[in-house]
Formats: C-alpha cells, sequence, structure tokens
C-alpha cells in the first residue's frame, strides 16, 4: 500500500476530473470509519492530489475550478461601492438633480446677486421688483434650458420656483413684518429678494 501513488490509494486515474476524486475520496471515508489509520491515509492520498493538482495548475498544465479549496484560488468578493446620496434617492428625483459644475453655480448666482442688489438699494417702487423678477425668470429659464434644452421643463421649475418662492417669501415677511423696517426692506423686497435665492437653486441643481 506505501508503493502506491496519491491517485492509485483513492482508487482512480491520473486524468480523473476533481469531481471522481472528491467522490472517491467521500466513499473511502464512509468506509473506512472507525479506523483511523485508513482515514488518514485516505486525507493524506487526497491532499497529495490537491498539490500535485495545483502545481499542474501552476505549470498552466491544466485549469483548477474555482470551488476547489486552494487559498489562492478563492475568488475574493469585489468591495461593494458605496452609493452616493444622489444614487441612494429615488428615480425620479435623480431625473431632476443636477450636478453642476462650479461655473454652473457661480454664474446664476452673479446675476441672481446683481438683481438682489437692486431689488434692495434701489427703492423706486414695486415696478422695479416686477422688472427684477421678469429678468429673474428668464435667466432661470436660459440656464435650465442650456443645460438638456427642454424649454418646457425650465419654464415649468422656474414657474413652481416662482410661485413657491413669492408665497413663502410673503408667509415669513408677514411673520416678520416688525423686524423689516429696522433693516429698510418692505415685505415685497423681501419675498423678491427670497424668490431671487430659490431661482438660483432652481437653476443651479436641477435639470
Amino acid at each position: 500500500m506505501s508503493d502506491q501513488n496519491p491517485y492509485e490509494k483513492l482508487g482512480v486515474s491520473e486524468e480523473a476530473s476533481f469531481d471522481e476524486i472528491q467522490d472517491a475520496r467521500n466513499r473511502l471515508l464512509e468506509q473506512c470509519l472507525g479506523d483511523t489509520k485508513s482515514l488518514e491515509a485516505v486525507e493524506a492520498a487526497y491532499d497529495a492530489i490537491l498539490m500535485d493538482r495545483l502545481k499542474m495548475r501552476q505549470e498552466g498544465k491544466i485549469k483548477v475550478p474555482e470551488r476547489i479549496r486552494f487559498p489562492e484560488t478563492r475568488l475574493q468578493s469585489p468591495p461593494k461601492e458605496s452609493l452616493t446620496p444622489r444614487e441612494q434617492s429615488p428615480a425620479w428625483l435623480q431625473k431632476i438633480l443636477d450636478q453642476p459644475s462650479r461655473k454652473d453655480v457661480i454664474l446664476p448666482g452673479v446675476w441672481y446677486l446683481g438683481l438682489s442688489a437692486v431689488s434692495v438699494f434701489y427703492s423706486a417702487g414695486d415696478q422695479v421688483l416686477q422688472l427684477a423678477l421678469v429678468v429673474g425668470v428668464g435667466i432661470s429659464i436660459y440656464f435650465l434650458n442650456r443645460k438638456e434644452g427642454r424649454f418646457g421643463r425650465a419654464v415649468l421649475f422656474t414657474l413652481i420656483g416662482l410661485i413657491i418662492g413669492l408665497i413663502t417669501g410673503g408667509l415669513i415677511a408677514g411673520l416678520l413684518s416688525q423686524q423689516l423696517p429696522a433693516i429698510s426692506l418692505t415685505a415685497n423686497q423681501f419675498s423678491t429678494v427670497l424668490t431671487f435665492i430659490l431661482l438660483w437653486l432652481v437653476s443651479s441643481f436641477l435639470r
């Protein structure tokens, strides 16, 4: 028995597949239950065959299936990529959110900063505020439409931002009615500036 090579000990040929070697090993282990010496001989033969197959694989003579238990052949699962908050958001939100460049944020910001300054420091009545709002709406539509060329969508988002800005600005101005005169602002001026901030966010971070 000691002169037998590992394949002969397991009763398989050197061309046997790994499944055949595995089956032969399991069958012999069942037959040798209680016989420690025989169990060790079977395991030693099996390990020797695995080492032989590993050597052959390294030499490029055979390709070992991935399921064979060689430490160096275990495939480590690729690390899971952490999703960004945008990728974790609902699909409908991903379709309207944009990841703007610095230029896409700064350019409309400069325009709305200028319009806000006009609205605050040029107090010549509500006509100036209305004209500033018209210009602000046009700026928002322009920058939104420039991203994907969808004019209707740009108009819709701008109108929504305008309405929300004016309503929210009016409500907040009503709550701050006593503080606004102290900083030389009327309710309409405050509402207009808040609307410009919202339109800047819409034109910069939506598409």
